[in-house]
């Protein structure tokens, strides 16, 4: 009988081992799906009704374009669903630790609790690579080309990877197209003063997602490596024979990490979406969604607070040979573009969090603000809070510990009112994502599993390669930072399986590292070319 290599090294080109273990969707499982996907359906219907209610409608347009916004979105985050969760679900498939069927469902379902228990952190960290123009501009045509290109040059370039079964990143694809848009957007307005990219932040991130396939490389590697001196057992480290499962411990473990991966993923890559549909629900809808309308009456006794202490910190910073023009967040506008300080910069902050701090006194409650109001408020709430952190990041003015600590509050707060995505987006987002687990997983399956190395995947390289996979990326999200589960679950295989003597296909990884290393710039000239087509059409 032919061995596991030989069997993977014989497998037809468009055949794989996968066809035989997928079986047909029975009529209860497609029953309980459609109850699911109808229920989360209305509960985000139900949401969106209450959202408009207290909503004038003066004309259909901004809905319609609400509309076709929002379904680009979730459809970046279907397409999402194709290429990263379908990594998770490769270990526990090839080590026939679950059926196909059952893993899908199950990795669908973490993504979901995911993305439902995230924090938004990483929405508005890969929100502030935009131009700030851009960002308090939103309703513009200018800020809806932004979005617009953003998201159909992510899914083209996604849809493209996918189809030829490449593993390439939804991370590197998104902070590639705003690169793209920040430096199409600066070319445009070349003698206004328009900023391009975040280029501080950019690094950042880039930083980030270089650096992690590495450390699913290494880190695999050297768990491979551990767990070799450690556990002494061949069969851990031998392809499954006759489609056995792994050992009860084992097969715990790889559903377990099949479990953090899937969650993670849903919590850090799920965000991505979420930031670009808060921006498309403030350009729309300022008056349902630019201010969070769930503040409590504690919460806006705790910002006048914070406010006043912010004020008093911002006046013994203010330059003397100040004076304050006729717009005060233009020029602290500036300042985020510029990241450089006036003598009018401080003065023109304090009088932003003084007049911020008297409007919220004077309407008692956010949703309380009048509707042509609301984009003004979040727009000087937005900015007074990026200059604080860009001023604290560079420590220019030199504040004390004390003082630090006050404006980190004040920031928190400031946050806590502009930063904000109502849980139907996340309901929405976890949908697509895992909906498009569902519907495109196989095809990066069958190459994480079945083309990367020589080898089947052994027992021992799945639980290692996901379990750096899932740490990598549980720190990524407590870190606020956006990373490629793609890259460091494929990276993490490849790892393995040097350690384990496997044997790589150097053709797979070639493929895998061209993708890698053109998918950024792809997005980005992808994305420019899109968003300066639309500026020209708008």
């Amino acid at each position: 009988m032919a061995d596991a290599a030989t069997l993977v090294q014989a497998i037809p080109r468009k055949t794989s081992l996968l066809d035989s273990k997928i079986k047909k969707t029975s009529p209860s499982n497609i029953a309980v799906f459609v109850l699911a996907m109808g229920s989360g359906l209305g509960y985000i219907a139900f949401h969106v009704a209450a959202d408009l209610s207290g909503v004038t409608v003066v004309s259909i347009w901004p809905y319609l374009l609400l509309a076709l916004a929002l379904l680009i979105a979730l459809g970046f985050e279907f397409v999402n669903g194709f290429h990263d969760t379908a990594n998770a679900v490769a270990t526990v498939i090839y080590t026939h630790t679950l059926s196909p069927n059952a893993a899908v469902v199950w990795s669908g379902l973490c993504n979901l609790a995911g993305v439902l228990a995230s924090t938004g952190t990483v929405a508005f960290a890969v929100i502030t690579l935009l131009p700030v123009e851009l960002i308090l501009q939103v309703s513009s045509g200018s800020g809806f080309a932004m979005v617009f290109a953003l998201l159909i040059a992510a899914i083209l370039w996604n849809l493209s990877t996918w189809w030829f079964g490449l593993p390439a990143s939804s991370s590197h694809t998104m902070v590639g197209s705003i690169i793209g848009v920040g430096v199409v957007n600066q070319m445009l307005n070349t003698h206004t003063g328009t900023s391009g990219v975040d280029w501080d932040q950019a690094y950042k991130v880039l930083k980030v997602l270089l650096i992690s396939p590495v450390v699913g490389f290494g880190g695999a590697f050297l768990l491979m490596l551990l767990s070799k001196l450690i556990f002494k057992f061949p069969a851990l480290y031998e392809s499954p024979k006759n489609n056995q499962p792994p050992p009860l411990p084992v097969r715990a473990l790889l559903v377990l990490t099949c479990t953090g991966v899937s969650f993670f993923h849903g919590s850090n890559d799920g965000q991505k979406g979420m930031g670009l549909i808060m921006l498309i629900l403030i350009g729309t809808v300022p008056t349902a969604y630019a201010l969070n309308h769930a503040g409590t009456p504690r919460d806006i006794q705790e910002f006048i607070s914070a406010s006043e202490t912010a004020g008093r910190i911002l006046d013994r910073h203010v330059d003397k040979n100040g004076i304050l023009g006729a717009d005060a967040r233009a020029e602290v506008t500036d300042y985020i573009r510029t990241k450089q300080i006036q003598p009018d910069t401080i003065l023109a902050l304090r009088e932003l969090v003084e007049d911020l701090n008297h409007e919220v006194a004077l309407y008692k409650a956010l949703k309380s603000v009048p509707a042509r109001e609301q984009t003004n408020v979040r727009n000087d709430m937005y900015v007074a809070g990026e200059a604080i952190r860009l001023m604290q990041k560079n420590n220019n003015p030199a504040f004390t510990p004390q003082e630090n600590d006050a404006l980190k509050n004040y920031k928190s707060k400031v946050d806590k009112a502009t930063k904000f995505i109502p849980n139907w987006v996340k309901v929405a987002v976890a949908l697509a994502l895992g909906l498009g687990t569902m519907v495109g997983w196989k095809r990066i399956v069958v190459t994480v599993g079945e083309k990367i190395g020589k080898e089947h995947l052994t027992y021992a390289e799945g639980a290692c390669a996901e379990l750096v996979a899932m740490g990598t990326i549980f720190a990524a999200d407590n870190f606020g930072l956006p990373v490629s589960t793609t890259h460091i679950l494929s990276s993490g295989v490849a790892g393995t399986m040097s350690a384990n003597g496997s044997g790589l296909r150097l053709t797979t990884v070639r493929n895998i590292a061209a993708g890698w290393v053109f998918t950024l710039p792809a997005a980005a000239l992808l994305s420019g070319s899109l968003y300066w087509l639309f500026r020209h059409i708008s």
